[in-house]
């Protein structure tokens, strides 16, 4: 039997029980592919260059190429096709890179057929954290859609303004949401279709399950899609006001992971396909889940662990299950870890690396995580970064060994990055050691804010610098601290609350 009629028979078998537990992959801690991207070392390079207190990336510059998003995070996939790529840790349901690359495909063919979403128009998502939220997204970018999404914890209202706004077309979403995307469907114009993750067709209701659009490979027509094109659009506060669409195009995505893989920023001396396991538990309809993690890993090969709804058992038996080397969180779930009873030493032992994102944490966290698992760290590595959600999002990220008296820092500015503190009051350019607002200029940074000329004028200079709204400074060693902002937030476990709706909820 050929390699091909292998795959779709897998295919077959495999997408019928797709919605169902089934036995969990194997772990592929060394696959015994790699990739070389570069020689390098790990030291801490602190010759940017500085002209005006105008600061440039000490990690040189990255080439920016003309790749769109299927293409870049796929683009290794036949050194690692078998492996484990996406898992749900709380039941098990498991795609390998084949599988997934291969239900993205059939997935655009079907949004461009049957449901005839056009080149350009809108699909909103409302999804946890699933397996099934790779296939929808990098399908409709494939079939040259423009993706947003929102946080299920929204109310149809919520959801309403959101997906009004930048004129949804078609929606897909899970059982527990279907009454919210229902609500949401009928005030939208022109709209095509539903897409249920575990449902049945309604045709009748225009109601398509995601099972059978997969199952029928569809043949249609994509569009040629071009790096330039807006294919994300994740909702903002920004530095002011109400939420805003951002408009992201394929080039600053595919740009922001070629930035944090630059060879000196990377874990493994510049090579891929090393089989980590990586837990992650910040939503993917997040920028920071999506392109800072769930993309960021699938270009590397790596297979990824998540849970769509935290929960202390979920997460533990996730780290005695898979023993992830690599865990992507937010500061409140560092703190879970390290002062939790549930969690124990023999839980954390497989841990190599940890990410922090959405706020830094303290040393002395560090230092009761380090205690819980009795290791010291020199043994575990933590890396911080900062971003916005108009920087696609990352822009300063700590390279992977540094000095451990920067913890605290967000980091260096990533390769092909410019950076600058100016004065609150004058606007003037400030030195080391002065706080001002942190200005950031790169090939991630967005388009433009969706139908809001003024907004964007008003956070993107004529000179391309990016206005975030953060008051910091940079040390002599160019690692730049956050101490304060000149714009208000709510963020609830890293993530930033829509202005209308303040909710409280807790690890």
């Amino acid at each position: 039997m050929s390699n091909l009629k292998i795959l779709r028979s897998n295919f077959a078998r495999q997408i019928l029980n797709s919605f169902s537990p089934h036995k969990k992959p194997r772990r592929l801690r060394n696959s015994g592919v790699s990739v070389s991207i570069h020689n390098r070392g790990f030291a801490t390079k602190t010759a940017a260059v500085l002209e005006q207190n105008v600061l440039s990336s000490p990690w040189g510059e990255i080439t920016v190429g003309n790749e769109t998003m299927v293409d870049y995070v796929f683009k290794d996939i036949d050194l690692w096709s078998d492996a484990p790529c996406v898992t749900c840790g709380s039941t098990g349901r498991s795609y390998d890179y084949a599988m997934t690359k291969m239900m993205v495909e059939r997935c655009a063919n079907a949004l461009a057929g049957p449901l005839k979403l056009a080149q350009g128009e809108r699909i909103g998502l409302i999804l946890p954290n699933i397996p099934e939220f790779v296939v929808l997204i990098h399908g409709a970018m494939m079939a040259g859609l423009v993706v947003t999404f929102a946080n299920p914890l929204y109310t149809a209202d919520e959801v309403g303004r959101q997906f009004s706004d930048c004129n949804v077309k078609a929606i897909a979403t899970i059982e527990m949401f279907m009454p919210v995307a229902t609500t949401v469907s009928k005030s939208l114009k022109d709209y095509k279709g539903t897409i249920w993750v575990g449902g049945e067709d309604d045709k009748a209701k225009g109601i398509y399950g995601l099972r059978s659009l997969l199952m029928a490979d569809h043949k249609a027509d994509l569009p040629k899609v071009n790096c330039d094109d807006v294919c994300l659009i994740p909702y903002s506060s920004g530095t002011t006001g109400m939420p805003k669409g951002v408009m992201l195009t394929h080039k600053n995505l595919v740009s922001n992971l070629k930035q944090v893989q630059a060879p000196k920023m990377m874990k493994y001396e510049g090579e891929k396909g090393k089989g980590d396991v990586v837990l992650t538990v910040p939503p993917f309809f997040h920028i920071y889940g999506f392109n800072g993690i769930l993309n960021y890993n699938l270009v590397l090969g790596y297979h990824i662990v998540s849970i769509p709804k935290f929960t202390p058992e979920d997460y533990i038996n996730c780290l005695v299950e898979y023993e992830p080397t690599t865990l992507f969180v937010v500061p409140s779930l560092l703190a879970f870890m390290a002062t939790h009873p549930m969690v124990k030493k023999e839980h954390l032992q497989s841990v190599e690396t940890i990410m922090v994102g959405a706020a830094p944490t303290t040393d002395s966290m560090l230092e009761k995580f380090l205690l819980k698992c009795e290791k010291t760290k020199d043994q575990i590595k933590l890396l911080q970064g900062y971003g916005m959600t108009e920087s696609s999002p990352v822009t300063l990220m700590t390279p992977y060994i540094y000095p451990y008296g920067k913890v605290g820092s967000v980091g260096q500015l990533i390769p092909s990055t410019q950076g600058r503190i100016i004065s609150l009051t004058t606007g003037q350019a400030l030195g080391p050691h002065q706080s001002g607002e942190l200005l950031l200029r790169g090939p991630q940074i967005m388009k433009g804010y969706w139908n809001n000329e003024k907004a964007t004028k008003e956070t993107v200079d004529s000179e391309g610098w990016l206005h975030t709204g953060d008051v910091g400074y940079y040390d002599e060693d160019h690692y730049f601290y956050i101490v304060d902002r000149t714009k208000e937030l709510i963020k609830v476990k890293g993530n930033q609350v829509m202005s209308w709706t303040v909710f409280y909820t807790s690890v």
